[in-house]
């Protein structure tokens, strides 16, 4: 059974244009991401799945030459994207890892592929954690049948809700443990140039081989790290909503 991490890419975004390219200490930061990602011991490849505009063309020299796995498909269909680079790479059950999701903890994604190894289930959803830190277990045979089911061609914002709103596939939910407390509003992902600047801040304390009870032990120590992003929550909600897909699928 063939188990890759799969991570949507794009440069040409508005909220913080080419994000992924923009450097904490010298370094593009999506390295940062897939770097850490290497440590997971359930996983075979590690693909970035970015589109075949233009404007991809420095992160895909950038990752071309670290030897990193590209996929260049769709722009705004990532569920095709996926499943192009699904079958090209021969993926049995993918790992979603959204490109702005830098924190990502490697030991979720075993966790991920263990439950799916354990139910054979479509879909694993991360769960009550903070924004930014649920990656997702998506079968490549479920991917297909909403490829086929869905009706819309934009699938750029929400195409998780696909496989958790249409009640057709066996979905089972990853909880953090119940001791584990997050602070309010705790935000990790990268949007905006207010993330960017927490970003700097968490490397630099933690450098680059972190989990997330590491990152939950320098808020606890620094608490006014969380005022950095304290006022996004509502930017973020208004463009969520005003770029949402439509999830809804054919009759069967």
């Amino acid at each position: 059974m063939n188990c890759d991490v799969f991570i949507p890419v794009r440069l040409s975004n508005t909220r913080l244009p080419q994000k992924a390219m923009k450097l904490v200490d010298g370094k593009p930061v999506i390295l940062y991401l897939i770097e850490r990602l290497l440590s997971a011991k359930k996983i075979r490849n590690i693909v970035v799945c970015t589109t075949t505009m233009e404007s991809e063309d420095p992160l895909v020299k950038l990752l071309g030459k670290l030897n990193i796995l590209v996929f260049r498909g769709n722009e705004k269909d990532i569920l095709i994207r996926y499943l192009d680079a699904a079958r090209k790479f021969k993926t049995d059950f993918i790992v979603s890892v959204d490109g702005d999701d830098i924190y990502t903890d490697p030991t979720y994604v075993d966790e991920i592929v263990s439950i799916y190894e354990k139910t054979n289930c479509d879909y694993v959803d991360m769960v009550e954690f903070p924004f930014g830190i649920a990656s997702v277990g998506i079968k490549t045979s479920s991917l297909e049948k909403i490829c086929e089911l869905k009706q819309t061609e934009n699938t750029d914002t929400g195409y998780r809700l696909f496989f958790t709103e249409n009640n057709i596939f066996n979905v089972h939910q990853l909880k953090p443990k119940k001791e584990i407390i997050f602070p309010k509003n705790l935000r990790l992902t990268l949007d905006y140039e207010e993330d960017l600047m927490l970003a700097k801040e968490i490397f630099k304390n933690l450098g680059n081989d972190f989990h997330l009870s590491d990152i939950l032990e320098l808020f606890t120590k620094k608490p006014e790290l969380l005022k950095i992003t304290a006022n996004l929550e509502k930017k973020y909600k208004e463009h969520w909503n005003k770029n949402l897909a439509d999830t809804s699928i054919k009759d069967i």
